[in-house]
């Protein structure tokens, strides 16, 4: 009851956009709730999966789903602040990063200039945010790019690409 997940119009929507950048990607499910992204992405063709929850109860569906796939090679579950875990990643070490953060307030904001600052994305890499209409993420930092918004309703999906780096 505490997890919101992805609707599967909403979900498709995403693999659609972000098919042919999967295959071999290591991927990043924060705010992962029952962790329904991270393990799409691997049934199409990531490498592996990181998932981050801080929630009790998304934390024992993340163990249970990851379990009923047989994927525990390649999935890793962080069970705690999405923020700590940023702090910490190493850089550069995802491909794709899925942000569903609860809605309203500033946590999307937040966790994407976090992604920015400790340099987790890999250059050219994709995040995909999960937002509200109101949820307002502009400006994003510097080197981060909206390439395309899309909405399903009242949920809304941007896609960010991480430019090159300057020489």
């Amino acid at each position: 009851m505490t997890t919101r997940p992805t609707t599967d119009k909403v979900k498709e929507s995403v693999f659609n956009i972000i098919q042919f950048d999967l295959p071999g990607a290591r991927v990043l499910d924060l705010f992962a709730g029952s962790g329904q992204m991270g393990l799409e992405a691997l049934s199409r063709g990531a490498a592996s999966v990181a998932f981050v929850d801080r929630d009790r109860s998304a934390q024992e569906a993340i163990k249970k789903n990851i379990s009923a796939c047989e994927a525990e090679g390649v999935c890793r579950l962080y069970e705690g602040d999405s923020f700590d875990f940023l702090r910490s990643a190493a850089a550069k070490s995802f491909d794709i990063i899925f942000l569903d953060p609860p809605y309203g307030g500033d946590i999307l904001k937040r966790a994407i200039a976090d992604i920015d600052r400790f340099d987790i994305l890999k250059e050219h890499g994709i995040m995909i945010c999960e937002k509200a209409p109101e949820d307002d993420i502009l400006p994003l930092p510097s080197g981060l790019t909206l390439q395309k918004e899309y909405k399903y309703g009242k949920i809304m999906l941007w896609k960010i690409l991480k430019e090159d780096e300057p020489e």
